[in-house]
């Protein structure tokens, strides 16, 4: 009852900004109880579930002015610098977060004009191939959050700890009958069953990939794909740190994110680009309407645009670009005995393997393999 009184307290006061200083020092705090709970649970002495934060916690958290902030720190990243400091500000950066720029398109750091087009730097061409065995590859590089199958319509966040497909991807507009495909609203095992065109044979699969400062920020297609349709929920914007995604129950459905949703060659696929503190936008190069992080959005809701026709998408094909790190959730259909090739806490480069499908590509040599490559 008394949580229940303070949770009320706490939505009431929603549109009343917590002093910077006061949050900082809560989630200070917050982090280090976490952090020791963590640690107990790494132990075998603690459930996960006991790591994540109280309801109250998260409500505090959320009235942090993230969103201004973020705004604010998209205008600073887009401020252009003055040609004698660009070398030895945007050094500074490199140097803390590893940014390996000789990767880069352009390595002279004296050509970018803001540390907003050093975290979108195009690399040279090559230096990522496209793994030719794997149907499904990485979209970006990054580290290994979670994979595996999805199970009963839950997604996992961290080992033990799932949230809702349902809530993460909204209403199933897709499948053939639309949202009537869902009978009861809150089954979480029917929406499942309604995302897969051929439940006998296939399952639903699911990989998140988390952005780090220093990552390579555009993202990619991880498979030949069209898509359909995009869905913008423009919800909060937490961070998405893995420490934060062990602490902040159902992270992703409360986080602003964008979701891709299709068809592949075994059925549903979507791709969906989770905004975080200080990620000032998300960026896709075939749709100029998507806007994100705007005051404009009700962010109680969700936003859909259909495409005139489907957008056909290549592995490697680039995709879009954060303004800063964040995460990359892909869930889609294949066959049952379909491998994954990474491990939790892996590092991946973009283009290569995620999951092989038995049969498919195994084999056969680039040469043999018709793909069009790394669209530019």
């Amino acid at each position: 009852m008394a949580q229940s009184s303070l949770k009320q307290y706490l939505r009431s006061l929603r549109w009343t900004p917590l002093p910077v200083g006061v949050g900082l020092a809560l989630i200070c705090f917050q982090q280090y109880r976490h952090t020791r709970k963590r640690e107990a649970a790494k132990l075998g002495t603690l459930d996960p579930c006991d790591c994540l934060a109280d309801e109250w916690e998260v409500e505090a958290y959320k009235l942090l002015p993230l969103r201004y902030f973020s705004r604010a720190w998209g205008w600073v990243n887009g401020l252009e610098l003055p040609e004698w400091s660009r070398k030895s500000v945007l050094g500074l950066y490199v140097r803390t977060f590893g940014c390996n720029m000789a990767e880069a398109e352009v390595e002279d750091l004296g050509k970018y004009r803001c540390l907003s087009e050093l975290f979108r730097r195009p690399l040279k061409a090559g230096v990522r191939p496209v793994d030719p065995s794997a149907p499904v590859v990485s979209p970006t590089d990054g580290t290994i959050l979670s994979f595996g199958t999805v199970s009963c319509g839950l997604l996992e966040q961290i080992k033990g700890v799932s949230y809702p497909l349902r809530k993460f991807l909204g209403p199933n507009c897709w499948s053939q009958g639309g949202p009537t495909v869902v009978t009861q609203r809150d089954d979480d095992d029917c929406f499942h069953r309604g995302c897969l065109s051929d439940s006998s044979n296939n399952q639903l699969y699911q990989c998140v990939i988390y952005l780090a400062p220093g990552d390579y920020h555009r993202f990619h297609s991880s498979a030949d794909w069209k898509v359909y349709f995009r869905r913008h929920f423009p919800g909060e914007l937490l961070s998405v740190n893995p420490s934060i995604a062990a602490w902040v129950r159902h992270l992703f459905v409360l986080n602003e994110r964008v979701s891709y949703v299709g068809y592949w060659k075994h059925g549903f696929f979507s791709m969906t680009a989770v905004g975080a503190t200080n990620v000032g936008c998300v960026k896709v190069y075939f749709d100029d309407q998507l806007k994100t992080n705007d005051k404009k959005w009700n962010t109680s809701t969700f936003h859909d645009n259909y495409f005139n026709k489907p957008v056909e998408l290549f592995r490697g094909g680039e995709f879009g670009e954060f303004n800063l790190g964040s995460t990359i959730v892909l869930v889609f259909e294949a066959p049952k005995g379909t491998t994954v090739c990474v491990d939790v806490g892996q590092k991946v480069r973009m283009g290569q393997a995620l999951f092989r499908i038995p049969k498919s590509y195994v084999g056969k040599t680039r040469e043999e393999i018709t793909h069009p490559g790394i669209q530019r």
